[in-house]
């Protein structure tokens, strides 16, 4: 597995693989009628409990998907709040210096889904519909750049060949879960089955040979059969086990059948509240409580932009950056500048704004002319920060008719305004982004985390 790949996984923190925890688990008895002796209830647990499900669920799965690549979560992502996500949430929270609540206030929940954005970006992790089977999954699109088809479905690799996710479907009647679950979890002298489940619907099995460990999961309904293998070496299981849990929870075998089964009336009309966000013109980087600095070039064909719905008024204009104010409250913090531009090949971390709230964290690196890096639309105003987390500058300029490749932007280098060039636009308060001469490497994810809350989306009123 190339290097480069293995130390931006490395940069993760790791989890222990819990096999078990990737498929839902059978339901558990009746608990027993409460007695006299019965173990009091956890008031930590229940005030976590009750801080978590007052949220949407939408947030709750993202709370507990970020969980998965920062921290230790190991089971289902489906917004349910269990002792698995207070421990996960309690155990992150001690990891970066807070207090142990499993309780997460709006400051820390941006960190944790930043680092979480973090983790999935280092592997590129995407979900993709595979049209050889019709399964939705999600496929770390770096660590496997081979694509191909295999019997039955589809197949995606690493370079090296030592990992390998292959997906597979069978027509109505071609086979059956039993004989599948029968074939996968046969045991060998030298394959040897470490966890195995068999519901009506569903099979899990896991386990591991002399080199390598594997996960196996097929799915039946009217269509057919459909599932997935994900095998890879014992030599990267340290960095591959989160993906098993990240892949078997992003699997969705039959998603075309989904809106069939609640097709009855037509819906109403959505209210205009529950209208798509609108998406981000240019990234803004939070400077004051109501003022934020973003990209020039972004607003010239905006009469009114507009920061988290708020309107944003532009203060003033200087060497590409511009200076808005907002009636909306933001949530500045303290940053420290890069002494110096780093040179050409080093690494950096751009955070853009992402389309579902919290930032798109982008691997680059500086090139002759600006930052060399994979951007999405909406990353000019981003806030560009050296290994070391220190602020470099902002991304001057996303390209007005960018050049994809396959449907996917690829690295370009995109100008950069830098320090000076800040300093100068915000003149008294540039005064407190002092130089740092701190230069201790940090990983991607703490990097993303120490910025996300000051990172917000630049939009335009349609």
């Amino acid at each position: 597995m190339p290097r480069r790949l293995l130390l931006a996984l490395a940069a993760i923190p790791l989890l222990p693989l819990a096999a078990a925890a990737q498929a839902p688990r059978p339901a558990a008895p009746a608990a027993p009628a409460a007695s006299p002796a019965a173990k009091p209830a956890d008031p930590a647990f229940e005030a976590a409990r009750a801080a978590f499900e007052a949220r949407p669920e939408a947030e709750r799965k993202a709370v507990q998907d970020a969980l998965v690549w920062a921290g230790d979560y190991t089971s289902v992502t489906s917004g349910a709040f269990g002792r698995r996500t207070f421990e996960s949430l309690a155990a992150w929270q001690r990891q970066n210096g807070l207090d142990p609540s499993g309780i997460l206030d709006d400051r820390a929940r941006a960190r944790l889904l930043a680092a979480g954005q973090a983790g999935r970006q280092a592997v590129q992790f995407t979900l993709q519909t595979d049209a050889a089977t019709g399964i939705t999954l999600g496929v770390p699109e770096r660590l496997l750049p081979k694509r191909g088809r295999s019997p039955n479905g589809s197949r995606w690799q690493s370079a090296d060949g030592r990992v390998t996710l292959d997906t597979k479907a069978f027509a109505p009647g071609e086979t059956d879960l039993d004989a599948l679950f029968e074939k996968a979890a046969a045991a060998t002298p030298e394959r040897k089955v470490t966890y195995k489940l068999k519901k009506p619907d569903f099979v899990v099995v896991t386990g591991e040979t002399a080199q390598g460990k594997f996960y196996i999961r097929y799915a039946a309904a009217s269509a057919g059969i459909r599932g997935f293998t994900l095998a890879y070496d014992k030599a990267s299981a340290r960095d591959l086990d989160r993906l098993v849990i990240a892949v078997a929870n992003s699997f969705v075998p039959f998603p075309i059948e989904a809106p069939a089964v609640a097709a009855a009336p037509a819906p109403r009309p959505a209210p205009a509240a529950s209208a798509a966000p609108l998406a981000p013109l240019a990234t803004g980087l939070a400077v004051g409580p109501k003022r934020l600095v973003t990209a020039a070039a972004a607003l010239g064909a905006c009469p009114a932009p507009l920061v988290g719905g708020a309107p944003a008024r532009v203060v003033r204009q200087e060497a590409g950056l511009a200076l808005l104010e907002t009636d909306r409250v933001l949530r500045p913090v303290p940053l420290m500048a890069a002494p110096a531009v780093p040179a050409a090949g080093e690494d950096v971390v751009v955070l853009g704004a992402g389309r579902e709230g919290g930032p798109s964290v982008a691997p680059g690196a500086m090139g002759a002319g600006g930052v060399l890096a994979p951007l999405q639309p909406g990353a000019a105003g981003a806030p560009v920060l050296d290994r070391a987390g220190r602020l470099v500058g902002l991304v001057a300029q996303w390209p007005a008719q960018p050049r994809l490749v396959a449907g996917v932007m690829p690295p370009m280098t995109h100008p950069l305004a830098g320090i000076a060039a800040l300093r100068g636009l915000l003149g008294a308060e540039g005064s407190a982004l002092a130089a740092s001469a701190e230069a201790a490497p940090k990983s991607t994810g703490a990097i993303a985390a120490s910025v996300a809350g000051a990172v917000v989306a630049v939009q335009c009123r349609p």
